[in-house]
């Protein structure tokens, strides 16, 4: 299979600290790849090196076969690769239409192209009936499926979430893994961060683990939560 993102030695240092630490890993086209780990493990530094918001201080970054360490995250989404943020926030003044227009804006040929496009990701995150809403009304879960949306309609080929299920109902979490595996199926790769590890287990069908902004295990989910080092550091102290 074709691997979509290569990262090789990637390593992000912020004065004495190194966030990320020799991290690589590899992402196949068509896959859903997790990357888990404790709070400060270097998860998001990682996100924000691979999606251009950083520049790696060593290592290289490749997508799509064309290098990506340092290039602006616009290019890159140009290129096809599109993410959410931990913290979400829309256009709040916003319709819900409007702000997933705005991602559709990136790939369509006119403001109806656009328009849509931004249809069909609120269909598909069932955030149609909500469209023209404004996004500061949504509840968390509404708001967490628009960031996903506004990610979509750019038409991406990976697909970056960082824990778009933190602070979800267990229901919540199940609606959005559905989601998830039906937007997989239509071809979009996924990369993601998620502490919520049922919905983990459920959708990844490799994981990377991160402690202390370095590599301790990577393997199918079954061999990652069997993992004695993962088991010391992660999963044992948190009780997952």
């Amino acid at each position: 299979m074709k691997t979509l993102l290569d990262v090789r030695g990637a390593t992000k240092r912020f004065r004495g600290l190194t966030a990320v630490d020799n991290v690589s890993l590899s992402v196949v086209e068509g896959e859903i790849f997790a990357v888990i780990g404790p709070n400060g493990a270097g998860k998001t530094t990682l996100f924000n090196l691979i999606a251009g918001v950083m520049k790696p201080d060593a290592g290289s970054i490749t997508f799509a076969g064309a290098p990506a360490a340092g290039v602006p995250p616009h290019e890159l989404c140009r290129r096809g690769l599109a993410r959410t943020f931990q913290i979400v926030r829309p256009f709040p003044e916003l319709t819900v239409m409007e702000n997933a227009t705005i991602g559709a804006m990136m790939r369509a040929a006119d403001m109806d192209a656009a328009r849509k496009q931004a249809a069909e990701v609120l269909r598909r995150l069932d955030l149609w009936d909500r469209r023209e809403a404004k996004a500061k009304s949504l509840t968390l879960p509404d708001r967490k499926r628009l960031e996903c949306a506004r990610a979509l309609a750019t038409e991406p080929r990976l697909l970056l979430l960082d824990e778009v299920m933190a602070g979800l109902r267990p229901t919540e979490v199940d609606r959005i893994v559905a989601i998830l595996k039906d937007i997989n199926r239509e071809g979009v790769t996924i990369l993601l961060i998620e502490h919520v590890m049922r919905a983990t287990m459920a959708l990844a069908q490799r994981i990377h683990v991160l402690h202390h902004g370095a590599t301790i295990a990577e393997g199918t989910p079954d061999e990652v939560t069997r993992h004695p080092k993962v088991l010391e550091s992660y999963l044992g102290a948190e009780a997952l």
